[in-house]
């Protein structure tokens, strides 16, 4: 399959979805490069520029959101297209935030394969539409601190709702929700340590 300008980049820390992705893509013929962050991402599209970016937003090093503003900085990758993918980040605001970064779509996890593929070739053989005007550092940490402290507030929210179930459940029952609250103190404590880094950017934005 001919894709103009170059590979298809996805970038996703998850393995099992990131190996998904890039199986799926390969067996419709695109060409595919992985990165499993934004840091590694930037370093591929530094070698080769991709045609299409695919990438999630909660991911260790440089997220999704933070990735987007920095290449959309660059006049060099402003015009990449992007498409955002996301189990986290999926409220109304979530969306409207990470289409004014820039992105022509938004898709939420579980993935449908096919709407994917419709999605990606729709792009890719189709004029780009406008990506609006670009944000700058202030909006965008402004932007990107009220939907940390959205999901931050949402995982103490599920979490603790989880722990009050779990003194109820019959041992059969548990192991099940166990594995929900683990991931989810994972999950918290990494967007905790993302709004860590991004209030101090925003101190350093400040200060400037």
């Amino acid at each position: 399959m001919s894709v103009p300008y170059g590979p298809i980049l996805i970038v996703e820390d998850n393995n099992h979805v990131r190996e998904l992705l890039e199986v799926t893509l390969r067996f419709k013929g695109y060409p595919v490069l992985a990165a499993k962050n934004g840091e590694e991402a930037v370093e591929l599209i530094k070698r080769e520029r991709p045609a299409l970016i695919i990438t999630d937003i909660l991911m260790p090093k440089m997220d999704g959101y933070t990735l987007v503003h920095y290449l959309r900085k660059d006049a060099t990758t402003r015009q990449i297209p992007v498409i955002f993918i996301s189990a986290t980040y999926v409220t109304q605001d979530d969306k409207m935030f990470a289409l004014s970064l820039g992105a022509l779509r938004f898709i939420e996890k579980p993935i449908d394969t096919e709407n994917l593929l419709l999605t990606i070739a729709e792009i890719l053989t189709g004029d780009t539409p406008s990506k609006g005007d670009l944000l700058n550092d202030l909006d965008f940490f402004e932007g990107y601190r009220k939907r940390l402290e959205e999901k931050l507030q949402h995982k103490v929210r599920q979490i603790h709702r989880t722990e009050r179930l779990l003194q109820t459940l019959p041992d059969d029952q548990k192991p099940a929700f166990e594995t929900l609250l683990e991931q989810a103190k994972r999950d918290q404590d990494e967007i905790q340590t993302e709004l860590d880094e991004l209030l101090n950017r925003l101190d350093d934005v400040n200060q400037t």
